[in-house]
């Protein structure tokens, strides 16, 4: 073999950098967490001296001492190499690190608030059986927590990419359960009030118990939000992820909440006002979580919200995109209800469903989605440039499932009923539900695409840029690292000079310095600093 196929056949340096970190922090993750798990059985079995059987627990004995005593030296030993490894800055930078810290962190903080809120909710709330118990796995996942929060702010170990990964997901778990957990108490306290916690009085439990479990969730949630959106700093980020984060949960998720709150809120109150079929509390039984819900994620809808109009672009746009998705989905859920209601009343049979109330959930859910949609969409207004395109293919791509899914289960209907196996009911009474859905897919997907087309067509016309061929890049220490980024960015032939006066600069500062570039040949200087400067050349 030549000199050329075998320097060929061998993996590159970096290829096998990235395997070796990957090998070694997977190793990690599953050492600290069976140490964690280990410790916090032994800590459970501490907590409970007093009231566990020895001679029916030697099994469970022996796994903690094995997890504890093999799992806990052993990831010594492992983090011992990497923190070693890490005084080279490169290591530091590198992704593997970053995402280790991270999903640590994250599982750490998961497991530890499953187990001590858990815990101390189910002692609220009147269940003393086994809260000793999680709290000593939530101790011992805590204590990796404040290790690993310690990691992710060591001046010379911590990791620099995906550094604010471990707050934006932190800010999102205490927003989430922040929110259930408040949604489901408001709910409780609102049964008492209207009178609709039969069940709970039938089974003999004080009505405040399931409640004051509940508030410790909420407490909990609402502490976890608030120490990494205000203490750690996470409100003031304003990277690609904190904006998504922001977006997706923020304002979508409260926004979802809120007008599902909303929707059968309205639809409880036709039913008390347009159909007395069933029983007053009956009807009233949805709507203590329903109003619970429209409160807190509107109230949430509301704060982040705000927030993300204060936000550079495309932020603000995202935000009115993601309402405006949710807002349409609602509408054409409600109009294919409303369809699905229609048919129902040229059937001989309902199969159980009373037409009335499927034709008023239709028109709650119309009614909620129809008008929001409206304002946010805006479609006598000027066309918004962030995002329109993206959303337009995304609703196009989810159309185009739903259609998908609706006409297979249609076609099965079909053959169902030529087959003969008809079941009593006949073939428009089968067919209704994904007819009606089909319909407002339909009508939703031909709309989108005749904004498509008008835009496309109005478009200006775009000079089409020739592709960076060379790079001449000026760079400090990590000038290896930033053309390997470079070149795999665009493809160029990359040239580096080291600079005399040494330093780092940020990829994420140096690659945005190449959009929009027409020159074939472009000299890059990176730094000092973060100072990045392009100069198309000749």
């Amino acid at each position: 073999m030549s000199a050329p196929a075998a320097a060929a056949s061998r993996p590159s340096a970096p290829a096998l950098g990235t395997l070796r970190r990957f090998i070694l922090y997977v190793l990690l993750f599953a050492l600290v967490s069976l140490a964690a798990s280990g410790l916090g059985g032994l800590l459970g079995r501490l907590f409970t001296a007093s009231e566990t059987i020895a001679f029916n627990d030697s099994s469970s004995l022996a796994l903690w001492l094995a997890l504890t005593l093999v799992g806990g030296p052993l990831g010594a030993v492992v983090f011992w190499a990497s923190w070693r490894l890490l005084a080279d800055p490169a290591e530091r930078r590198a992704k593997a690190w970053g995402i280790y810290v991270a999903a640590m962190y994250v599982t750490s903080l998961v497991t530890a608030t499953s187990f001590g809120i858990g815990a101390l909710a189910s002692l609220a709330g009147g269940d003393t059986g086994s809260w000793k118990t999680s709290l000593a796995q939530a101790v011992a996942w805590a204590g990796v927590w404040v290790w690993h929060r310690w990691l992710l702010g060591h001046r010379s170990r911590g990791p620099e990419a995906l550094a604010t990964l471990p707050l934006v997901l932190g800010t999102v778990l205490g927003l989430v359960i922040g929110l259930g957990a408040g949604t489901n108490a408001l709910a409780v306290l609102f049964e008492r009030a209207l009178g609709t916690d039969g069940e709970l009085a039938a089974i003999g439990a004080p009505w405040w118990r399931p409640g004051l479990g509940l508030l410790v969730w909420t407490a909990g949630g609402i502490l976890i939000w608030w120490w990494h959106w205000v203490r750690e700093g996470a409100r003031a980020l304003h990277t690609r992820l904190a904006g998504v984060g922001l977006v997706a949960i923020g304002v979508a998720g409260s926004a979802l909440l809120a007008l599902g709150g909303a929707g059968v809120l309205l639809y409880v109150l036709l039913r008390l006002g347009l159909d007395r079929t069933d029983p007053v509390p009956v009807l009233l039984e949805p709507g203590p979580e329903a109003l619970a819900a429209a409160l807190l994620g509107t109230l949430s809808w509301l704060y982040h919200g705000q927030i993300a109009r204060a936000r550079p672009a495309p932020v603000p746009a995202a935000a009115q995109l993601a309402i405006s998705g949710i807002a349409l989905a609602a509408a054409a859920s409600g109009i294919g209800v409303v369809i699905n209601a229609g048919l129902s009343t040229a059937t001989t049979r309902l199969g159980g469903t009373d037409a009335t109330a499927l034709l008023l959930a239709g028109l709650s859910s119309l009614a909620v989605g129809g008008p929001l949609w409206w304002f946010f969409w805006g479609p006598t207004r000027p066309a918004e440039p962030h995002g329109r395109r993206i959303y337009l293919v995304l609703v196009f791509g989810i159309s185009a499932v739903v259609a998908l899914v609706t006409l297979l289960v249609i076609g099965f209907r079909l053959f169902e009923f030529m087959l003969g196996d008809a079941g009593g009911t006949g073939l428009l009474e089968r067919v209704r539900a994904p007819l009606g859905l089909l319909v407002a897919t339909g009508l939703v997907a031909g709309y989108h695409f005749a904004l498509w087309r008008h835009d496309r067509a109005s478009a200006p016309a775009r000079r089409t840029a020739p592709a960076i061929g060379e790079v001449l890049l000026v760079a400090g220490v990590n000038a290896q690292d930033l053309a390997a980024a470079i070149a795999e960015h665009t493809g160029a032939v990359v040239t580096v000079l080291p600079r005399a006066d040494g330093g780092t600069t940020a990829l994420e500062a140096v690659l945005p310095a190449l959009e929009g570039l027409v020159a074939r040949r472009v000299l890059l200087l990176a730094g000092p600093g973060e100072r990045v400067e392009a100069i198309e050349l000749a």
